[in-house]
């Protein structure tokens, strides 16, 4: 596969300038730790241009509140999170989400990408004291409702619910029960790339705005 690292390195280079532009003079060298890092893994065909402006996007803003950022970074043996942000006694675990689903499940788009979200949240959460999703303004996130309710009160038959719709689509290892019981999601984040910020917001705040979306498009879960 033809790998344009000159392209690469000119498009991580632009999004960077601007980014920069926003953030104190101390704070630049941890956007360019993460940009260089991106290059170095673009070279290694592991990463790709749409993702890592996404990523140097949320990176900024992390930044901006005082965190020092790595990416693609693994927090166990089987996960390697978009983002992981250390602040102050907090650990923050950020995923990004642009709605993409492969070829193979373009008959079940809808279940594959809700348990995709599903299984974010209940495997990242565990890793970190903060775990946030991340997307794009073009793309709504199936967050199920459960995951904004305490652990002690969600029911078993919700839990199952939940459970079935991953154990389609996750059998190696399975999501466990104990970690959807568990499970939290304590922000959202919205990127708008062609203006080059993230807001964040609460995940109450973001399915009160997408709920209609969601109830008309016959998403219930």
């Amino acid at each position: 596969m033809y790998l344009d690292v000159e392209k690469f390195r000119d498009d991580v280079y632009a999004i960077t300038e601007l980014l920069s532009s926003r953030l104190e003079e101390k704070d630049k060298p941890k956007l360019n730790f993460v940009r260089q890092k991106l290059i170095d893994l673009y070279k290694e065909n592991l990463v790709k241009i749409n993702h890592s402006v996404l990523e140097l996007i949320c990176s900024s803003e992390l930044i901006s509140q005082g965190y020092n950022v790595d990416v693609e970074k693994s927090v166990s043996d089987i996960l390697v999170c978009d983002l992981f942000a250390n602040g102050e006694n907090e650990a923050t675990i950020v995923e990004i989400e642009t709605g993409f689903t492969p070829p193979e499940h373009a008959l079940d788009t809808v279940d594959y990408y809700t348990a995709r979200i599903i299984s974010k949240i209940a495997r990242y959460s565990q890793h970190c004291t903060k775990f946030c999703l991340a997307t794009p303004i073009v793309n709504v996130l199936p967050i199920p409702s459960l995951f904004l309710n305490s652990p002690n009160t969600r029911t078993d038959e919700q839990i199952t619910k939940i459970k079935n719709i991953c154990d389609r689509f996750y059998r190696h290892p399975q999501i466990k029960f104990e970690e959807i019981q568990n499970a939290r999601i304590n922000s959202v984040y919205l990127i708008n790339t062609d203006k080059g910020f993230a807001k964040e917001i609460d995940p109450e705040a973001y399915l009160e705005l997408t709920k209609d979306l969601l109830r008309k498009s016959e998403f219930e879960i």
